[in-house]
């Protein structure tokens, strides 16, 4: 898709790619290009090479060190990011817990988080789904009482991503067991290292430690760590997943990989051709970029609504770009065929120069279908957005 950007938005284009041919080392445009795994100090590294030219939040404030472009600006940040191959500025401080703090927390919290969270001297992870409680997040279990100036924080959380990395930890609890099951939950910052937390890993079907289970037994957290008023953590949680949302859309990194679709499927065969030469395969991926353009057109118009928080259109966002995802993904291993089952570990995580199988591209591809499974359920399963929107958007 070709907008029609203004000169002043070309021109803004071209400086954000003078800046990441300078800036983006090259060892991380390769994993991100090739699908290859990244560690802690590849997210680190990048986002402070972001954070020292200041556009690591554009989405924020400018007094709380924002960039102050515009709407057409931060879709241009994000499609030349992802064009270029770099590595993503994690979420869950800069998109989700921070617009929090900004719009719920006292003024010595957000003296304290945010410039860490702009400079990546925190790294945060999400405390929110338990067993049992996902998609009906407002069941959950884990509870926080009050003791004096702590609270006592006991329970579970699960499929939390990337937690063995984390310092911090945002939460919600059950701080009353007493009253309908949403205005009892609080929302609590807890750090990782508290005496009390236990991490154990969950190895995935690509044999990957990408998300855990996170255990609370007796963890003590100042009162001073909690956002907003006791009680009213349901409102805050609602307000995160709207930003959440917005961001799994993800137009810019599906863009990148349908230019990568399209390559390896030029470069595998059916019957003697290329295999985007079989009009039913190149009929599918022309049907799916038409997704993808109207996706981002879509996405364009919610961006512009600048002065609201991101409402229940954001559930439109986010199933059509998880959906898309998957797509993305089924198509590239539609495209191997056989070739795309065996994964090589040792070379997705940089141990070996190449894959065992001879084929770099498809080394990754089934490891990369299985994790895109998740995107139709984190941030609130595709099913409940639909109720969101027949509710809230339909009125229904």
């Amino acid at each position: 898709m070709d907008l029609t950007y203004t000169a002043a938005d070309l021109a803004f284009r071209d400086m954000v790619r003078a800046f990441l041919d300078t800036n983006l080392p090259s060892d991380l445009q390769k994993k991100v290009r090739n699908h290859l795994r990244l560690g802690r100090q590849d997210y680190v590294r990048w986002h402070q090479i972001v954070a020292r030219q200041g556009w690591a939040a554009p989405g924020w404030p400018v007094e709380h060190g924002g960039t102050g472009w515009s709407a057409t600006q931060r879709h241009i940040w994000e499609e030349e990011c992802a064009r270029a191959g770099t590595p993503p500025i994690l979420p869950f401080g800069v998109n989700m817990v921070a617009p929090v703090i900004m719009a719920f927390g006292n003024e010595a919290q957000k003296a304290h988080y945010l410039p860490r969270i702009l400079n990546c001297d925190d790294w945060w992870c999400q405390g929110y789904s338990e067993p049992g409680s996902g998609s009906d997040l407002a069941s959950l279990k884990t509870t926080a009482e009050r003791a004096g100036d702590h609270y006592i924080v006991n329970g579970q959380k699960t499929w939390t991503t990337l937690a063995q990395h984390a310092d911090m930890i945002f939460c919600l609890v059950r701080t009353d067991s007493s009253v309908r099951k949403q205005e009892g939950i609080s929302f609590l910052l807890i750090d990782m290292k508290s005496p009390g937390i236990t991490i154990r890993p969950i190895i995935m079907l690509d044999e990957d430690h990408e998300v855990n289970e996170v255990f609370f037994d007796n963890v003590k957290v100042p009162v001073q760590n909690l956002i907003g008023q006791e009680n009213k953590g349901w409102t805050y949680a609602k307000y995160l997943l709207g930003h959440e949302r917005t961001g799994i859309a993800a137009v810019g990194r599906s863009k990148r990989e349908l230019l990568f679709l399209k390559k390896i499927a030029s470069e595998h065969y059916k019957h003697g051709k290329p295999l985007m030469q079989d009009p039913l395969y190149a009929a599918k991926v022309a049907s799916l970029e038409i997704e993808l353009m109207a996706l981002e057109t879509t996405v364009l118009r919610v961006l512009t609504r600048e002065s609201h928080m991101p409402g229940p259109e954001a559930s439109l966002l986010k199933i059509r770009g998880s959906e898309i995802q998957q797509q993305l993904t089924e198509l590239m291993v539609e495209a191997l065929g056989p070739d795309a089952l065996p994964f090589a570990t040792d070379y997705l995580e940089g141990k070996a120069e190449h894959a065992v199988t001879g084929d770099d591209a498809a080394a990754p591809l089934t490891g990369y279908y299985f994790n895109f499974r998740k995107t139709s359920i984190y941030g609130g399963s595709n099913e409940i957005q639909k109720n969101i929107i027949t509710q809230m958007i339909l009125g229904l």
